[in-house]
């Protein structure tokens, strides 16, 4: 094998497919990255017992094709420091070479024979736009537990609807709970054929019916997996969603990454989201998130932050601390169901959920102290979304005695 490319076309696909090395392996070979360099491009991939990644970059010149097998992060590291401008790679006898600019490094090459084959894609089930997954995926990964004695609380519903044409993402780590609903085109309605899809694959992954009669898909992925490969898959066009029994795919733009499923469900929703009669108030996004920031500073521990809306005056009094140690400020806020209510949160839980919202209003839907509170965004004026593409759920504690 000898090919030449870019410094920076190898480091960032030496970057993308190392993501998925396992930190430590009793299986040493799985700490390698497969180089494959043939026909005009380079291929490498990485995988672990858990998920798996590949990449296809254009190469400048491929001088011999062929494949070798190298450590993953020590050719990161490498790649790292190579000076800028093409660099140079070869096979020689037991070492792989990387040279550019005057600067030279070998390394180890490791046994191809033992390096397990990486999983296929599974059937393609349609695509979503990049962007506004990596968003989606990022509101609602803040509310996944991190707790890995309870792995399914660790995940992220994936929920597909080819009839509705909605794709749907909740997570929950059973004292917040939140759900983002995005658009996805079915594979059936002309987004995602062909881009490694399997026509004789099954149902699978929790599928309710066949592609042709309004296919559903409800599956669980690690929110920490699903999160690193929403942020890795490119901020523009569409990315494949390909779902089976036992794992999740994703291929965007050259790039494609398998994770296997969690076993398990979360919690549905529907009912815990249905709130009869709540107060609402309508707060300024931005000015609230920079409140709560300010008073939590006095908060010890999970001490936490209180709200108390008066409709009498049309504010907000946010509140944190015990005796001397207080801190507290009135921010305009409309109250519509009550004359008053004073609601209290995890400062870290209620800070996470704000910051998970762009809109530059929020609704608060809340049932009193110690029951469940919803924030959602306040939508654009005249445009009225029901149920909004995205809610977020807490339960409020006791206001503490001041």
């Amino acid at each position: 094998m000898e090919f030449r490319i870019e410094r920076s076309a190898l480091a960032e696909a030496v970057a993308w497919a190392a993501r998925v090395l396992p930190v430590r392996s009793p299986v040493p070979v799985l700490g390698g990255l497969l180089l494959d360099a043939e026909g005009g491009r380079l291929r490498v991939s990485g995988l672990d017992y858990e998920a798996s990644a590949r990449i296809d970059v254009e190469a400048a010149e491929i001088l011999r094709p062929g494949k070798v097998l190298v450590m993953g992060r020590r050719l990161l590291d490498i790649c790292k420091v190579l000076p800028e401008g093409a660099v140079e790679c070869a096979v020689e006898g037991s070492r792989f070479t990387v040279s550019g600019d005057g600067a030279r490094f070998g390394l180890s090459v490791l046994p191809l024979d033992d390096y397990p084959a990486l999983p296929s894609l599974p059937r393609v089930r349609g695509a979503v736009e990049a962007a506004e997954f990596a968003a989606a995926v990022a509101d609602v990964a803040v509310a996944a537990g991190r707790d890995d004695t309870l792995p399914a609380l660790t995940g992220i519903r994936l929920g597909l609807d080819a009839g509705s044409g909605t794709m749907t993402l909740a997570a929950t780590d059973r004292y917040r709970f939140a759900v983002r609903t995005l658009p996805w085109k079915a594979a059936g309605a002309g987004a995602g054929e062909g881009a490694g899809s399997s026509s004789g694959a099954g149902a699978g992954a929790g599928s309710e019916a066949g592609a042709g009669s309004g296919e559903r898909a409800d599956v669980l992925v690690s929110a920490r997996r699903l999160t690193e490969i929403a942020r890795s898959l490119g901020r523009s066009g569409l990315v494949s969603v390909a779902l089976d029994a036992g794992s999740a795919g994703f291929e965007h733009a050259g790039m494609r990454t398998t994770v296997r499923l969690l076993d398990g469900r979360l919690p549905r929703h529907e009912k815990l989201f249905a709130m009869e009669d709540p107060a609402v108030a309508v707060v300024d996004r931005a000015r609230l998130v920079e409140a709560v920031k300010r008073v939590s500073v006095v908060a010890d521990g999970d001490g936490p932050v209180q709200l108390a809306f008066s409709a009498a005056d049309n504010s907000v009094h946010l509140q944190a601390g015990y005796e001397d140690d207080v801190a507290s400020q009135r921010l305009p806020a409309t109250l519509e169901g009550a004359r008053e209510l004073t609601v209290a949160f995890n400062p870290a839980y209620l800070a996470d959920a704000l910051a998970s919202f762009d809109e530059p209003s929020l609704r608060l839907l809340m049932m009193g102290a110690g029951q469940r509170a919803m924030i959602t965004g306040e939508g654009e004026p005249g445009r009225d979304v029901s149920p909004p593409r995205h809610r977020h759920l807490l339960m409020s504690v006791k206001p503490p005695l001041v």
